[in-house]
């Protein structure tokens, strides 16, 4: 109820209607953006090409 009330400053009915889920997506926003939201490096993105091409080879 802190968070919720305190550091987002919700109203009592905005933070009572809130889903688990919604509450800790507010609450990530505080912080920033969390390491798995970070952007995929240059080699997970060429390994992603690979295994999912644009353009279906032919037979």
């Amino acid at each position: 109820m802190a968070a919720g009330l305190g550091l987002l400053r919700l109203e009592p009915r905005a933070f009572w209607s809130m889903t688990p889920k919604e509450l800790q997506a507010a609450l990530d926003g505080l912080r920033g953006p969390a390491a798995l939201d970070a952007p995929p490096g240059k080699s997970a993105v060429m390994r992603m090409i690979e295994r999912y091409p644009d353009e279906r080879k032919t037979r």
